[in-house]
């Protein structure tokens, strides 16, 4: 048996989405973003981190949580797999970071993350790069 949470963050692509990180992706609550932030896919986010909601992030701030999260943009979808950790403390006010490695912040919400920035296909880049809208489903899943 296991009990699984859901959350939809609703946010933008812009015309300076590089998505060339090798090891994270990002979502945040801020308006735009410069060339340095080649891991951000979105902006202008409804969530930051401290914003998700009480129940989901009970769950995700387990040691066996498994999350699952959809990025949606223009038709196409991308999935990514990743855990949670009893270390998060989701307490960002504008950022959501998934990671390939452990390291944890206030802005993590997945570690060993299978899909970053670099590995996303590119077409769905080009959608993001024309400022179109991207909608993520994190879904959160524990064992009871």
């Amino acid at each position: 048996m296991t009990r699984e949470v859901s959350v939809t963050v609703r946010c933008r692509g812009h015309p300076l989405v590089r998505a060339a990180h090798p090891s994270t992706f990002e979502i945040t609550r801020e308006p735009g973003l410069t060339l340095k932030g080649d891991c951000i896919l979105g902006v202008a986010a409804d969530h930051g981190a401290c914003d998700l909601p009480e129940e989901f992030g009970e769950l995700l701030c387990r040691d066996d949580a498994s999350l699952l999260t959809v990025l949606s943009c223009e038709g196409m979808s991308v999935e990514i797999r990743g855990r949670g950790s009893s270390s998060m403390t989701l307490d960002h006010p504008s950022d959501l970071v998934w990671r390939k490695s452990r390291y944890v912040c206030g802005r993590t919400v997945a570690i060993e993350a299978d899909t970053v920035a670099r590995t996303i296909p590119r077409e769905f880049i080009g959608a993001l790069r024309r400022g179109s809208d991207m909608f993520a489903v994190l879904t959160v899943t524990v064992p009871e």
